[in-house]
């Protein structure tokens, strides 16, 4: 299936909305900015918000949106997604979509937040309460994006990005690291986990962390991907709030730096990234190789 990325806009969300959900076709419809690569994300109205796939490999997250999101929302401290309706495909458009219930905020950003240690903190109870709930989901797979599983999913294409650093030097820093994480394999019982806890799926609002957004690579299995926030956002002093209020153990936490390593050296590595996200993984890249 090509992918839709550049002809899901708001013509195609009205012809769906009109053919399914007649009663809000009179709604504003807006895109959101910044938009997603995974899905292509709608304001509807004031309260409500309309996610589309934007290609085959996440299009079976939506279903799994839709049954588990309504499990977990009462056993956490935050907001996060609410269905609200299951759109078909139609018009053209290919895959089940979802409407859900607006939440306000902001992406996450270093300006935003008033407080960096309460924010860390809250990062802290969100992810204690996630990777506390029973484990009946989804095992990490295909739908996670890997997510959850083994670091060494992506063992090759790390390597190959390593390859792609300046510096020969930095080159066998960035494999010293990355073989230190993978050489931590998780031996836990499975729990839940977010998937893609990032900046751009935590909501701020009023300086305060307000909601977390996007599961669509959540499910069941190591954690560890959830730690990689304390690499991609926080401060040295947030990366230690974080560890010591999760009471994460050594090995999970070196494979959470493995995960925050990994993406930074693939987003460097594509010569698609964007100016913003080469600079953060840059960063990120170096923060780590300096023994953060």
């Amino acid at each position: 299936m090509r992918d839709l990325r550049t002809v899901i806009d708001v013509p195609l969300v009205r012809r769906l909305i009109a053919g399914q959900f007649p009663q809000w076709s009179q709604l504003p419809l807006t895109a959101v900015q910044p938009g997603g690569w995974d899905n292509r994300t709608f304001r509807l109205g004031d309260a409500m918000t309309v996610r589309l796939p934007s290609g085959a490999g996440y299009a079976s997250q939506v279903d799994k949106e839709q049954l588990w999101l309504p499990r977990l929302a009462p056993r956490l401290p935050l907001p996060i997604p609410s269905p609200v309706a299951l759109g078909m495909p139609a018009a053209g458009y290919p895959w089940s979509w979802s409407v859900y219930r607006w939440l306000a905020g902001k992406p996450a950003s270093t300006d935003l937040v008033d407080d960096p240690a309460r924010f860390a903190l809250a990062l802290a109870d969100f992810l204690n309460a996630l990777h506390r709930i029973e484990p009946d989901g989804p095992p990490a797979g295909a739908h996670s994006a890997f997510r959850g599983a083994p670091l060494s999913t992506y063992d090759g294409g790390t390597r190959t990005a390593i390859l792609a650093l300046s510096g020969a030097g930095r080159r066998q820093a960035a494999l010293r690291a990355w073989e230190r994480a993978l050489a931590e394999e998780w031996s836990g019982p499975p729990v839940w986990f977010h998937g893609d806890f990032a900046a751009g799926n935590l909501l701020v609002r009023h300086g305060v962390l307000a909601a977390v957004i996007d599961f669509g690579c959540c499910g069941v299995g190591d954690p560890a991907c959830d730690f990689a926030i304390g690499w991609t956002m926080l401060s040295a002093e947030g990366r230690a709030l974080l560890r010591s209020a999760t009471g994460v153990d050594p090995g999970t936490w070196a494979r959470g730096r493995g995960w925050a390593l990994w993406k930074a050296l693939i987003t460097l590595a594509d010569k698609r990234s964007m100016h913003a996200d080469s600079v953060l993984a840059r960063h990120v890249v170096d923060t780590i190789l300096d023994g953060g």
